[in-house]
């Protein structure tokens, strides 16, 4: 009797002993699938195959995380409970940090399995699994709920690894993105000047982030003409910068075929309003300067009005349309007209100047803009632009700006 006993207990060892070879088999599998990079459905498939065959689960539930709820991941046995059933299952145990019996849960949903396991890391949940219907009543052991715990939470870090790599992925495509777009926009941007005896310019461009929905260009017509374009288009990043470079694109082409102001300005807007269905727009300023007679003819189609400095005053130059791409058809157009003094400035800039994040009492106004201008007309148009970034960015307290700043002066010799 003696010898039958110890050798029952022989066999119980062994066969414990083969269950934890097999167990820790498992794992390794698992271990090796995740070096090799296979796919997250495959992981689940091993995690279902080993749950049935080697630990005789029959029913069983893996709830992910995503954006703060909870959804099935892999289930077999029974039912799978709604979504709703689910969230609340979760609002009733996801506060546990340890796996716990639930057998004798009051809670109908609950009381159907055996076991709930979490997984956490850095206190935040990242999924949980529901165990049970174990075959001939057996019942999980401490180590068998230690192993499942385990072999959950290498496979969930895998999807979290898995998760973060693709993000990684997605943030280094979006900054190459970016840094190309910032490029061509760099390129789009004119990097000099003409420099004659009867004209200075300066700008200054400074957009939010790499990239920006602000544009300036500067355009010899011919030896007596040139334009000017000073424009800002609603919204940020590179839906913005595209929208941009298509508008520059549409600009310089137009340009070309020597038309009105009127109907170049009724053109940019059939162009952005078909490229944009309506759903952006730009605000503008175009002028055009004729060195022969001095007369500065111009459009201001809803943008900041440009500022000419001349004979002691200010004046803006307001006149002009709406801003484009918001009608198929502009409801109106007026085109401006007026003769610079020997000396006399025109400041085109746009709205990044004087508005910031809405604080009032951090912007600068556009009186306080003009006394500015008025006080440092004399100056070289490259200082007056340095003094007045560094006017703003005192105001601002140098906190970034939320918006692109760009300015373009011309002094007119």
């Amino acid at each position: 009797m003696h010898n039958a006993s110890e050798n029952d207990d022989q066999i119980d060892l062994i066969e414990l002993l083969l269950k934890r070879q097999a167990e820790l088999n498992a794992l390794l599998e698992v271990t090796r699938a995740i070096n090799s990079n296979v796919p997250s459905e495959t992981l689940v498939e091993m995690l279902e195959m080993i749950m049935k065959n080697n630990l005789k689960i029959n029913k069983f539930r893996l709830m992910l995380e995503n954006i703060k709820e909870f959804y099935c991941v892999s289930n077999y046995g029974g039912e799978l409970e709604s979504f709703d059933d689910i969230q609340h299952i979760t609002r009733e145990l996801i506060e546990l940090k340890i796996p716990i019996p639930i057998s004798e849960h009051p809670d109908p949903l609950l009381n159907q399995y055996d076991f709930f396991i979490p997984v956490y890391h850095k206190n935040e949940p990242l999924a949980y699994a529901l165990i049970g219907d174990f075959e001939n009543g057996e019942k999980l052991i401490d180590n068998k709920v230690d192993y499942i715990q385990t072999l959950i939470n290498v496979i969930i870090v895998a999807f979290e690894n898995k998760k973060l790599f693709k993000e990684r992925l997605h943030r280094e495509r979006l900054q190459r993105e970016v840094e190309l777009a910032s490029q061509v926009q760099n390129m789009l941007i004119p990097q000099k000047f003409p420099k004659n005896p009867t004209l200075e310019v300066d700008a200054v461009y400074l957009p939010h982030q790499n990239i920006g929905g602000d544009f300036f260009d500067f355009i010899e017509l011919n030896e007596n003409k040139f334009l000017w374009c000073v424009a800002d288009v609603s919204g940020k990043g590179i839906s913005a910068a595209l929208i941009m470079a298509n508008f520059q694109a549409s600009l310089r082409a137009l340009v070309s075929l020597d038309i009105s102001l009127k109907d170049l300005i009724k053109r940019l807007n059939q162009v952005v309003f078909n490229n944009t269905k309506g759903e952006r727009f730009i605000t503008l300023f175009l002028g055009i300067y004729n060195r022969e007679d001095r007369n500065v003819n111009y459009i201001n189609a809803g943008h900041n009005a440009s500022l000419l400095i001349q004979n002691n005053e200010v004046t803006p130059l307001k006149l002009g349309t709406t801003m484009i791409g918001v009608f198929d058809e502009l409801p109106f157009v007026n085109e401006g007209n007026v003769k610079v003094e020997e000396n006399a400035i025109v400041f085109n800039y746009t709205d990044g100047i004087i508005e910031f994040d809405g604080e009032e009492e951090k912007s600068l106004s556009e009186e306080n803009l003009i006394n500015f201008l008025a006080l440092h007309k004399n100056q070289s148009l490259h200082e007056i632009h340095q003094k007045l970034i560094s006017k703003i960015e005192g105001l601002r307290d140098h906190r970034e700006a939320t918006d692109d700043i760009t300015i373009l002066s011309m002094r007119f010799l």
